[in-house]
């Protein structure tokens, strides 16, 4: 038994060994680098593009003030600050239309059942319209809130 296993070592290392009795160290084979990929250089627009030149800062202001609008509890900021400015005043009166239809939701919402599936159905509708709400405000679009907009014309201060 002793001299099947002598024989199988002599044949493995008669295999590993090269004729001068030296194992052989074998170099694994150069893995090819990949040429670069070209990258096209971005078009940068030109200075006079009136779509990439930022909002003067008067216009920002007014725009951020206006997106504060329907942010909840937040509309007390520019109703206080900048009340008399029109593109302003049209956003106050849409975002007031919807804390004013949030909170009746909350009273709503405490019926059983019915107030559970209009609050299910109905608070989503509201998230749109505040999303929207803001997309326009920052966009400097007076554009009214669809069902909304008919209630907020109403408001006058």
């Amino acid at each position: 038994m002793e001299d099947n296993l002598n024989q199988q070592n002599n044949i493995v290392n008669q295999n590993q060994t090269d004729p001068s009795g030296n194992v052989p160290v074998s170099t694994p084979a150069p893995i090819p680098i990949p040429a670069p990929i070209p990258v096209p250089n971005p078009q940068i627009p030109p200075a006079n593009n009136p779509a990439s030149a930022p909002m003067p800062i008067g216009q920002q202001n007014t725009a951020l003030m206006a997106a504060l609008a329907y942010l909840g509890i937040l509309i007390i900021v520019p109703l206080l600050t900048t009340k008399d400015d029109p593109f302003v005043k049209f956003h106050i009166k849409q975002g007031l239309v919807l804390i004013i239809s949030a909170i009746v939701l909350m009273a709503v919402r405490w019926v059983p059942f019915i107030g559970w599936m209009l609050a299910m159905f109905i608070y989503p509708i509201i998230l749109i319209f505040v999303i929207l709400g803001i997309i326009n405000a920052t966009t400097g679009k007076t554009k009214e809130l669809p069902i909304i907009g008919k209630f907020a014309s109403n408001f006058n201060f």
